[in-house]
This record gives structure tokens, sequence and C-alpha cells, in this order.
């Protein structure tokens, strides 16, 4: 939660210093906000949502200062109390879904038991509601998606609609569960955020959402992420089997992200180029990545691929800096969080036209569409063979990458809250009139 915070101010530039205050008006702000942490930030192999809510989190520690922010999730025998009453939950459905009088009688002492149970323990209803009700919470975010309905002032962070626009990209236990629980949700939320323009429009044009009430906060580049050479980097690869000057993909192994085609391009580069420069591939696998992992075991060792799995943080630096260049031709990003991180190791990008990549790496990465196969093949042997372009394609991959910082994702954020609160406000006051 965030304890007494004081309002931040609108900005008046797009990428203000860290630091920095928003200019406004009116009296201070002070608001709690309760804002869901998921289990998956207690796992080291992090998903992208959990990247993003761990460095939101940290980033609005330091912006409301040590000990302003907490998350919140339910401990270990609250997960485990939890658990326990959905099966009884789910138990009591399969009696009432029988006949006889038997069955009717053992649906009513289950019921008349899980009704004793949730009297008894107010928390078991949903540990977020107790949360509310004792803090006294202003607002709840709801980072991932899947709002829940807590009867306060809502935000929920939509990183993109993949799901929506592209569900053949997704399995189909995950389209139904978008549909059974993000739409609806969506009737407790306020106000939106997207993590770029891009993803703003797509929330505008499938969900028919008001443009006015989606704030855009960019994500930003994990902390401690920078170029590494010399004798370090050489260390550190040597760690991973690795030599200097692969072709990078990271990403998970999934088919938005066009892997099929990038292998077939790498694999039609000259046998020469290929042995000087290897395709590795860092992420885990996800859905119908087993065709391509059977290709990587029959024809991969051939053809020079190596899938490395999921990176610890600690080699994600030097992966970034030992690469020749990085190799993103995704279907559809809503941020495209790898361009910026190669481009913050100072290293050169080849990165996918679609989705938000060319409104946040364009002008500074070389990008090609995701259909050209010829045109990828192309781009990984010249920036393989040609050392002027490819200096250049590292010429202010920096001082990109520094425009996106947590702490900027942060102040953004603290915005968004400020306009959801006005906009309750405004409502509440309507509605009493």
């Amino acid at each position: 939660m965030l304890h007494k915070m004081k309002k931040r101010r609108v900005a008046e530039e797009p990428y203000p210093a860290p630091g920095h205050t928003r200019p406004g008006h009116g009296k201070e702000l002070a608001m709690r906000v309760l804002i869901t942490a998921p289990p998956i930030l207690r796992d080291r192999k992090k998903s992208g949502i959990g990247q993003y809510t761990q460095e939101l989190l940290a980033g609005l520690g330091r912006l409301a200062g040590a000990g302003a922010v907490h998350s919140w999730y339910p401990s270990r025998w609250m997960r485990v109390g939890q658990h326990w009453l959905n099966h009884q939950c789910a138990r009591y459905e399969a009696v009432a879904g029988r006949a006889g009088v038997r069955a009717r009688l053992e649906m009513k002492l289950r019921g008349r038991f899980l009704n004793a149970v949730r009297a008894a323990f107010p928390v078991m209803r949903h540990p977020y509601h107790e949360t509310v009700r004792r803090s006294g919470c202003d607002l709840y975010h709801e980072p991932n998606f899947i709002a829940l309905n807590l009867g306060i002032p809502t935000v929920v962070s939509v990183h993109d609609l993949s799901v929506l626009a592209h569900p053949e990209w997704h399995p189909p236990v995950r389209i139904r569960h978008f549909a059974c629980n993000f739409l609806p949700g969506l009737d407790f939320a306020t106000r939106l955020i997207a993590i770029s323009e891009f993803s703003k429009s797509e929330i505008v044009r499938h969900l028919g959402w008001p443009a006015d009430r989606v704030s855009v906060t960019y994500m930003g580049v994990r902390p401690g992420l920078r170029r590494v050479s010399g004798a370090e980097l050489t260390h550190k690869l040597k760690a991973l089997g690795l030599p200097p000057g692969y072709l990078l993909h990271v990403g998970t192994v999934e088919p938005r992200k066009n892997l099929e085609m990038l292998t077939r391009a790498y694999a039609a580069l000259p046998a020469a180029v290929r042995e000087r420069h290897p395709l590795v591939l860092v992420g885990g696998p996800g859905w119908r990545s087993e065709a391509l992992h059977s290709h990587l075991k029959s024809a991969g060792r051939a053809q020079n691929i190596r899938w490395l799995g999921y990176a610890a943080d600690e080699h994600v630096a030097a992966l970034y800096s030992g690469a020749r260049a990085l190799v993103f031709p995704t279907f559809y990003e809503g941020f495209g969080i790898p361009t910026i991180e190669m481009m913050a190791c100072g290293g050169a990008v080849l990165a996918s036209t679609a989705g938000a990549v060319a409104e946040t790496a364009g002008g500074v990465a070389h990008l090609i569409d995701p259909h050209d196969e010829a045109g990828w093949r192309d781009a990984m042997l010249r920036v393989c063979t040609d050392d002027d372009w490819w200096r250049h394609l590292q010429t202010g991959t920096e001082e990109r990458a520094a425009q996106y910082t947590w702490d900027r994702c942060a102040r953004d954020t603290l915005e968004a809250y400020r306009l959801t609160l006005s906009q309750s406000a405004e409502r509440g006051a309507r509605r009493a009139a």
C-alpha cells in the first residue's frame, strides 16, 4: 500500500528526467493503494509481468520513500486455506448436479458447512477484501490483467491484447480464461494502464474503451543492466559456454515470437558465417514449442543453433554484451523489452516492424517486416560481415535505452492513480447532486 503519498505533477515533456517533479495544482493528495503482488514474485524465473510488478513496486518505493509501498498477497497458510475452500466449493457444485434425496441432503449440509467457515473466517471470502476493509485503501491496482471487484476505484495494467487480436497464438485454455475473467473484470475497472501507445490503441480498438481513461506508462530497463566488456565479459561467456559474436534472441519460445522463420533464415546463411556467429535462443519453452525443440535437437547442432533456456538475472548483461546483434522478429509485442535491454548494453538490434517495437526501438534499431524471410537473412548476413554497419547500429543505443526507466514508469503510474481518484470523486459528486 502507498501511505500518505504526495501528489505527483503532470509531465511537460515526453521523457522527464529522474527526480523531476511534475507541474500541477491543488493541495496534496494522500492515498492508500493496494497493489496485488502475485506469487510469481517469489519465483526466481519471473515472467515479464512478474518483472514489471517487481520493478514498479521498487520504483514507487523510491518515489514515495522507504517503507511507503507495500505489496500484499496471501501467506502460505492463507493460500492453503483458499485452495481447500475452492476444493470444497467444487465438491458442492458436483453434488448439486446429482439427483436424489441423499444428494439434496448432502448439498444442504455441505452448504451450511461452507457458510459457517466463511462466517468464522471472513478473510476466506477473498484475502484482498479483508485487506481493503482493514486498511481503508483508496485505490486498487491490478498489474496482471484480471481485476477483482473490491468496491474501490480500480486501475488495471493491460500489457497487450494478443489473446483477443490473435487467438491462434495462444492455447485454448488461455483464451477461455481471458474471456471468463479479463473481460468481466473490466466492469470493475476505473482506468486502464497500457505499456505503449500501440497497446493503448489496441485497447481502444478491441475493447471500445475511452481513450481518456487509458494511461501510458512505458516499461524500463532493469537496474544494473550495462555494457560488459574485457576480461569480465570473457570470464562470463566462458562460464556460459559461449563464444563472443553470436546472434541472440531473447523471449519465450512461442508462436508469436516467429522463431520458425528466424531459424529458417539463419539456416540459409553461408556455413562459414554460421560457424563464426551461432544463433543463441534464450528463454523458456512456451505453448507449441515442441516442434521447434524437436528441430533443434535433430538439426540445430549442425546449423549451429543453441537453445539455452531461461537465463538468470546475473547472466543477462553478459548475454546481451557478448552478442553481435539481437534478432527480434516478433509478430506482436505490447512493448518489446529485449530490444531496449540490448540497447542498454550498447548492442546492435535487428527487430520486427510489428506491434510496439517500431514505437520503442525505431530510429535506432534496423527494422524488418516479420514475414520477410529473405530480408531477415540479408540483415543477419550484413550485420555479421559489415563491421561499419554493425558499428553504425550501435550508435545512440545507450542514449535511447536511458529514456526508459522504472522511475519514469512509477511517476506515470502515480499520475494514473491521481487521475483515477479525481475522476471517481467527480462521478461521486455528480451522483450525489
